[in-house]
């Protein structure tokens, strides 16, 4: 998203009115939906005010910032640290003072932090020292009110419950006589809490500020929930989402603004950073409007900080509505960024992948080569005895169309000293092969610096169709969520989408339709162990995404035997899971925090 406020259609007359003098008081709201790093206060609050003053420079009245902006999200077990949590709250006052100091005094900025209680008493169950997910108003220089998360997730990636302590406010700030309610993220997703308070509260606006990361077609669930709550508030309903990466977690972005009837007044892009201003007409802020305890036994916080309208002025920024990516476009932007933030966030410039031909490794280096640049992707050609030659010449071809780095380094003459050394025969042997790739790659790394990228998708990870120490070597694995009859379809569609404009196709076709196979051994092809792709991962999408039992997935219409082979592989393959290295996310359950298992375990689904 470009810095300046994103056009489009004109929106509905329930959002708008020509006769703008009668409709008053008015607000010009900014969203800036932004990336942050954790743990890199200074540069995050650098940020802020850099957006603020994008913000002021277009009249906006408020200012809005993503959840925890200020530290980063999630901060995990930094949050456990009195030293991080006062660092938080000691950037957040200096940048109250900053912000007044550049010329901002008057002009309300909410930012999410790391804040924590100091009325919550130590019990059992509680972290110790009661950190808050928290935002702030900073106004006058000062922080004019705080409130912390209400709702606390505690599923999926979220251990929000280990870390935090609720808040038990409806914070309520009046900004040029409308009274914007205060939400944090799953304030919103869960029912009851500071949404009907808000309605009981008489909120003009309620406003949410949110770091919700990435799942596919979570766009569509998104925007169902905002339209929902605001018909729930009776009042419109501001979604502002954090962008960008950390570690494997991925934020698509995606602000939305409804208004009270559900009809959307903005939108703004998946995966692009920048600011949404628009122009909202709300009602004013009732003078009996109530004080005390509402909803939830949450206590209204109100403070006052400018309770005159803004002179009435024709509004010209409607926040525009961006269309959104179709899917396949989506998941393949999430792997783009979710790729791109872990490279630079983590200090790297270059990636480095072994390059066998397949379409694995294909893929993810046309992901690199989007989310790097050419000039800063390595491929490596590692031929064996038992690599063929269309598998040479398709890795050399994707060098050749996408403009890598490449090069070539045959294994052979390594393999035949260790096999001089050592009586190696069947598996021992095959997966030789593949450690001494996996060497050879954190050679090259070490010497070189580049970060390694692991190509292993989620069929190979789920039945443990990987060598240790071999093709699972990489200090990232950007297809990692990725089922292998995705990583077709999404190979397909990248070179779809280079055609149509006009480019070269970075994936060469016969990557996409030569079998695949780990060509370690003559004639290997996958289905030998596994079944075919199509099969196994709608097995494996039933058993590790929806936590289907055995019997289920035969009344699914699949063969038992074929249930149970499978379900055994997935359930003996968790050690290798442990040690593979993180990758982005884009399912709503991925290998990792999403899906915790024991490694000695002798429950089976199967008997």
């Amino acid at each position: 998203m470009s810095r300046a406020a994103v056009r489009g259609p004109a929106r509905p007359p329930s959002c708008r009115s020509d006769d703008y003098t009668a409709r008053v008081p008015q607000l010009r709201l900014a969203l800036n939906q932004i990336d942050s790093c954790v743990g890199d206060i200074a540069s995050n609050a650098e940020s802020v005010v850099r957006w603020t003053r994008y913000s002021a420079e277009r009249g906006a009245h408020l200012v809005a910032f993503p959840e925890m902006v200020l530290t980063g999200y999630p901060v995990e077990d930094l949050a456990l640290r009195p030293s991080f949590v006062e660092a938080s709250r000691a950037a957040l006052r200096s940048l109250a003072a900053r912000l007044a100091e550049e010329g901002f005094g008057t002009l309300p900025v909410v930012v999410g932090y790391l804040d924590r209680s100091a009325t919550a008493q130590p019990r059992y169950g509680q972290p110790a020292g009661a950190p808050q997910n928290a935002a702030a108003v900073l106004y006058g220089g000062e922080v004019a009110l705080s409130f912390a998360k209400h709702h606390l997730p505690n599923y999926g990636v979220f251990d929000e419950f280990r870390y935090f302590v609720p808040g038990d406010t409806l914070p309520v700030v009046r900004v040029r006589g409308v009274d914007v309610a205060l939400a944090i993220c799953e304030d919103l997703w869960q029912d009851g809490g500071r949404v009907p308070a808000a309605r009981a509260a008489r909120a003009g606006l309620l406003l949410s500020v949110n770091a919700s990361p990435y799942e596919r077609d979570k766009d569509d669930t998104r925007l169902e929930l905002v339209r929902g709550r605001a018909r729930e508030a009776g009042c419109t309903t501001a979604y502002l989402a954090m962008t960008g990466g950390q570690d494997e977690l991925v934020f698509d972005g995606d602000s939305i603004v409804v208004d009270r009837d559900g009809a959307v007044v903005a939108r703004a892009p998946q995966f692009s950073e920048g600011c949404v201003v628009v122009d909202l007409d709300l009602p004013a802020a009732d003078p009996d409007a109530p004080a005390g305890v509402v909803d939830d036994g949450l206590r209204i916080d109100r403070v006052v900080l400018s309770g005159e309208p803004v002179p009435a002025y024709p509004p010209e920024l409607s926040g525009g509505y961006a269309e959104r990516l179709e899917d396949d476009e989506e998941v393949y932007s999430a792997l783009v960024v979710g790729l791109r933030a872990y490279v630079a966030k983590n200090g790297f410039r270059s990636v480095l992948i072994g390059l066998s031909g397949g379409i694995d490794s294909a893929l993810v280096a046309a992901i690199a080569c989007d989310a790097l640049g050419a000039e800063n992707v390595y491929g490596v050609s590692m031929p064996s005895k038992y690599s063929s030659e269309h598998s040479r010449d398709d890795a050399a071809e994707l060098a050749r169309r996408t403009g890598l780095n490449y090069r070539t380094v045959a294994i052979e003459p390594m393999f035949d000293a260790y096999t001089g050394s050592l009586d190696l025969t069947g598996l021992a042997e095959e997966n030789l092969q593949s450690r001494l790739r996996g060497t050879l790659l954190m050679a090259i790394s070490n010497q070189e610096g580049h970060l390694v990228l692991a190509p292993g998708n989620k069929s190979e990870l789920a039945v443990g169709y990987s060598t240790l120490y071999g093709d699972s070597v990489g200090a990232y694995g950007p297809v990692k969520d990725v089922y292998k009859t995705s990583v077709f379809r999404l190979a397909e569609w990248r070179n779809r989408a280079a055609a149509a404009r006009g480019q070269t196709p970075p994936i060469p076709e016969n990557s996409i339709t030569k079998p695949p196979s780990a060509e370690l051994r003559p004639g290997q092809v996958d289905t030998d162990s596994l079944p075919d792709y199509p099969v196994l991962d709608a097995i494996l999408e039933l058993y590790v995404d929806r936590d289907r039992g055995a019997d289920e997935i035969v009344a699914a219409g699949y063969d038992r035997d074929l249930v149970t082979r499978t379900l055994r592989m997935v359930d003996t393959a968790e050690y290798k899971r442990r040690q593979y290295p993180p990758g982005t996310k884009i399912s709503p359950k991925g290998f990792g925090k999403d899906r915790r298992l024991p490694i000695t375990n002798r429950w089976r689904e199967t008997g």
